[in-house]
């Protein structure tokens, strides 16, 4: 399975982390875009990008709009916003591919394969709502960084795997990164 990992500026870099740790468990190949803003949200959350690239298979710039996997005709198995901004998915629901995050995105969309966003925002408002509801409709999968607390996480750790245990099961690789529920 190959798999396109995107990071924008939200808070949340652990959520990309987790997942792109994963990934390898799972020997999911990963093609990483980070954000200029992703990136400077990553240097204060996680000291730095270096974490994120060792992990990635193949890492592309946000403005390398020629890159493969800008293209439809480039066969990847589905794509993750992890952390995801606002701005992103307005960018994507309103189809303004104007980096390599939201053009990959877009062409996920058009070609009917899997677009999972983990938005990492709180509050919302209706345009946000709006956004995503739309690209719920569009089929992209909406899957907010919001941990269950009824597997008992006794750490930060718990609940950065719970969220990247929903991710996998949204690609549909079977993992035991939380106790599911009724699972005792």
């Amino acid at each position: 399975m190959k798999v396109i990992v995107a990071v924008t500026g939200a808070s949340g870099t652990l959520y990309a982390e987790g997942f792109l740790k994963a990934a390898k468990e799972h020997s999911i190949e990963t093609h990483l875009i980070i954000t200029e803003a992703g990136t400077k949200v990553s240097k204060h959350e996680l000291g730095g990008t270096d974490g994120l690239v060792k992990l990635a298979d193949a890492v592309y710039d946000q403005d390398d709009l020629l890159a493969g996997i800008a293209s439809g005709s480039h066969n990847v198995d589905a794509m993750v916003i992890v952390p995801c901004t606002m701005k992103s998915i307005s960018a994507v629901a309103h189809g303004f591919a104007d980096n390599l995050v939201t053009r990959a995105a877009d062409v996920q969309l058009k070609e009917g394969r899997p677009l999972i966003l983990v938005p990492r925002e709180t509050p919302v408002h209706a345009i946000h709502l709006e956004n995503m509801a739309k690209l719920a409709h569009m089929g992209a999968v909406i899957l907010p960084a919001m941990p269950g607390f009824y597997h008992d996480p006794k750490s930060i750790q718990d609940l950065v795997d719970f969220i990247t245990g929903k991710i996998l099961d949204q690609l549909g690789k079977k993992n035991n990164l939380y106790r599911r529920w009724g699972s005792d």
